[in-house]
Order: C-alpha cells, then sequence, then structure tokens
C-alpha cells in the first residue's frame, strides 16, 4: 500500500511538472514560458548540479570545514532574508535554471537532513564550496572533492530507486540535466597560494591537467547514467575585486584573464572530444564572456552600476568569513559582485538566461 501511494505522488508530481511547461509567463529574465515548453518536449526530469561555491546552495554546512557561507550578510536577500550556505546574496544561477524548468525555486543540498522525496524527484546539488577539478584543491579546505561528490550521486541514485523503482529511476537520471561549475580554486586557492603544484606543473602543464581531469570526471558521469550537461567555464578572475586589490590595480588584470580564457579554451577542446567519443550531449556556458560584457557594458544589463567592488564591506578583499555580520550596499541588484569573489543574484540570473540558451542550442537540439 505505501509503495501505491509513493508512486501515485510521483506521477502527480510529473503530472504538475508537465502542467507547468504551459504555465503564462512568469517576472524575471528568463523566458519561463519557453522553458518549460523545452523541458516538456525534451522529457527534463531534474537539475543535478556538481561543483564549487558558484552552485553550492549549502552542503558545506554539514562538513567540518571554514569554508562556508551560512551566515548574514550571505543570504540578505534569499527568501525571508535567512542565509542558506550559498555565497551571495540571494539565488544562484542553478536556482534560476530549476525555477525555469518548473521545479523548484532553490535547489537543495544532497547533505540537507530534511531532503524530502520531492527533492529527489527535482534534483539536488553535491557542489561543495572551495572545490576543484584537483582532488587537491578540496583537500586542502576539507570539502568534497569531484569523487566524493559523484559517490553522494550514487547515494542519490539508490534512493531514487527506492522512491520510483529502477527503470524509472533510469530514466529520470537520463532525461535529466546535470550542471558543473568549478575551477576557480584551483588556481586562486591551490597554485597560487600552495606550493605543491607549481613543482609539479608550469601553468600551462596545470591547465592540460584540469582539463584532463574534468574529461575523467564526466566519463564516469556518462557512465553513471547522465547524457545531458552543462559545463561552466571559469570567470574572468582578473576582474574579481580580490585579485584587483592584491594585485593593486583599478583594471581587471590582463595575465589572470588571459589563463582564465586559456583554461577555458582547453575545456571546450576536451569536451568537443568528448561529444564525439560518448555520445555525450554537452553545452557550454561562457562564464568569462558573460560577465567581462557584464564589467565592461553594465548599462546593457539594465540595472548593473557598480562593476568594481563588492557589495559587502569594503568590497575590495572581503569574502567567506571575512564577511561575516558586515555592512553592505543598499542595492545589491545593482553590483556585479556580492562579496569581493562571488557574484550578485541578479548576475546569477544573467548567467542562468546564458545557460538557458545553451541547454536550446547544445543540449536539446
Amino acid at each position: 500500500m505505501k509503495k501505491t501511494m509513493v508512486r501515485r505522488a510521483v506521477v502527480l508530481v510529473q503530472v504538475l511538472a508537465m502542467a507547468a511547461a504551459v504555465m503564462p509567463l512568469l517576472s524575471g529574465a528568463l523566458d519561463t514560458h519557453r522553458v518549460k515548453q523545452l523541458a516538456a518536449t525534451y522529457n527534463v526530469t531534474c537539475v543535478l548540479v556538481f561543483g564549487d561555491s558558484s552552485v553550492d546552495p549549502g552542503n558545506n554546512n554539514y562538513l567540518a570545514t571554514p569554508m562556508k557561507g551560512n551566515f548574514l550578510p550571505y543570504g540578505k536577500d534569499f527568501f525571508r532574508g535567512r542565509p542558506t550556505g550559498r555565497f551571495s546574496n540571494g539565488r544562484l544561477a542553478t536556482d534560476f535554471i530549476a525555477e525555469a524548468l518548473g521545479y523548484t525555486k532553490a535547489i537543495r543540498p544532497f547533505l540537507n537532513k530534511r531532503l524530502r522525496p520531492i527533492d529527489i524527484l527535482h534534483g539536488v546539488s553535491f557542489a561543495s564550496a572551495a572545490s576543484g577539478y584537483d582532488e587537491l584543491t578540496a583537500n586542502l579546505s576539507n570539502v568534497l572533492p569531484v569523487s566524493k561528490q559523484l559517490e553522494y550521486f550514487r547515494q542519490y541514485k539508490i534512493r531514487l530507486r527506492q522512491l520510483v523503482g529502477a527503470r524509472t529511476a533510469e530514466d529520470i537520471t537520463k532525461n535529466a540535466v546535470a550542471v558543473m561549475s568549478m575551477g576557480t580554486n584551483d588556481f586562486l586557492q591551490n597554485y597560487n597560494l600552495e606550493p605543491i603544484r607549481p613543482k609539479q606543473y608550469t601553468l600551462e602543464e596545470y591547465q592540460i591537467y584540469l582539463a584532463s581531469c574534468m574529461s575523467q570526471d564526466l566519463k564516469t558521469m556518462h557512465s553513471l547514467g547522465i547524457t545531458r550537461l552543462v559545463v561552466v567555464g571559469v570567470p574572468p578572475l582578473g576582474c574579481m575585486p580580490l585579485v584587483k586589490t592584491l594585485m593593486n590595480r583599478d583594471t581587471c588584470v590582463e595575465n589572470y584573464n588571459n589563463f582564465s580564457a586559456s583554461f577555458n579554451s582547453k575545456i571546450k577542446a576536451k569536451l568537443a572530444t568528448l561529444r564525439t567519443t560518448l555520445g555525450m550531449k554537452i553545452g557550454y556556458v561562457d562564464a568569462y564572456g558573460i560577465i567581462q560584457d557584464a564589467v565592461n557594458n553594465p548599462k546593457k544589463y539594465g540595472c548593473l552600476i557598480e562593476i568594481s567592488k563588492g557589495c559587502c564591506g569594503s568590497g575590495t578583499v572581503e569574502y567567506g568569513d571575512s564577511c561575516k555580520g558586515l555592512s553592505t550596499c543598499a542595492d545589491a541588484s545593482k553590483y556585479v559582485f556580492w562579496d569581493a569573489v562571488h557574484p550578485t543574484e541578479k548576475m546569477y540570473e544573467i548567467i542562468a538566461d546564458q545557460a538557458i540558451d545553451s541547454l536550446e542550442e547544445q543540449l536539446m537540439g
């Protein structure tokens, strides 16, 4: 009887998700009506997220690590103004993507102790702030490396099978959209600060190593049933307020941006190969181009005004724990950066809009 009720609940959720595909246009930057129709047409079942602080909704809250954002002013513009562990004033790009697809307004962390059946059905995030493609990057901060995130994904699949049965669980995984977003910490917190990798690799060699790590991770994802993936490129690191402050520059630091662009080109080359060898549908989101364009042409994006500093504290050096309890700007939606490293909710919404285009053009065609 219990299993029958669960299956009926699952069917109801699926029916509601399909019904959402024909709902009227909602407010916001994303064309949600078009996106929901897209999701229904291609049977997109849920969103599964892997990565670092750019997509971590709070998994680090449950880890013994100082890399947390579960305190104010983080989350001040989130629902009910509460911090969740997201390193922003509000939602992340993956939250906007999930909402546009018609599933949930906020993706939950897999480690959440109160994860509900509906969360399992709609998708979760395995991401962990301060992680990277290099396992060492995560180990330096005692956070989840990609290997551990994939281990939790395996546990997720077990829970999904218990909920809907083996065949339906495989169909849900096959038709899910996975998102991978990381790479920043490999450079800023590992290669540029720690002595281990610079002794082993030149910067060029390290980029090649990271791209190889990413390729292996994607092959593992494919073996676990993921067939649709969006990879987010590394942002222009030289435009981060923290980097500009440390380098005593008023404008974006060119050499940092150059190796961001160089690494992104290696990512794209690997993705092109994987599309062919795995037959996997892989989209790419140009976070570098999007953020750099917002910095260079803020008026193009409406209300953006402040491009040089973050909203938290002085906006020049504070992020993570050093941002705790500080005053903030009056309106974060006018800022590209929330703290000295991470974008604002507004910037994440802009990135999500581009990610949806990638979904349509590269994954659903």
